[in-house]
């Protein structure tokens, strides 16, 4: 079954707005992946500083084509949700802190 992968993301009050900006900036740069399923950016509601960037995919091997491939050189690049906005110094990032939890789907569901 698929794999989730769920990037927390500390991000300080003043910093969601640039956050948001810049993941909306690269939507759907995750799509054409090749085992990419699904994506959400989850925004704190109350009780946390932490957003949520969840993705689906086919399998850990998929992920880890992905990281290595299209992630890597978008951050190299710059032009990351956490870098750059294109050309010269990059930008500071949004989010303070990051952690990965990776979980296997072992039950789904889907409306009738």
């Amino acid at each position: 079954m698929s794999v989730v992968k769920i990037n927390v993301l500390t991000v300080p009050a003043e910093q969601r707005e640039v956050l948001e900006k810049r993941f909306a900036s690269r939507a759907h740069a995750v799509e054409g992946s090749d085992g990419f399923e699904w994506f959400e950016l989850l925004r704190p509601v109350e009780g946390t500083d932490q957003y949520l960037v969840y993705t689906r995919w086919r399998d850990e091997a998929a992920f880890q084509a992905w990281m290595e491939g299209p992630m890597k050189s978008a951050h190299q690049g710059g032009s990351a949700p956490q870098g750059g906005e294109g050309g010269g110094e990059r930008p500071k990032p949004a989010a303070s802190g990051s952690t990965l939890w990776s979980f296997e789907v072992v039950q789904q569901a889907s409306p009738k």
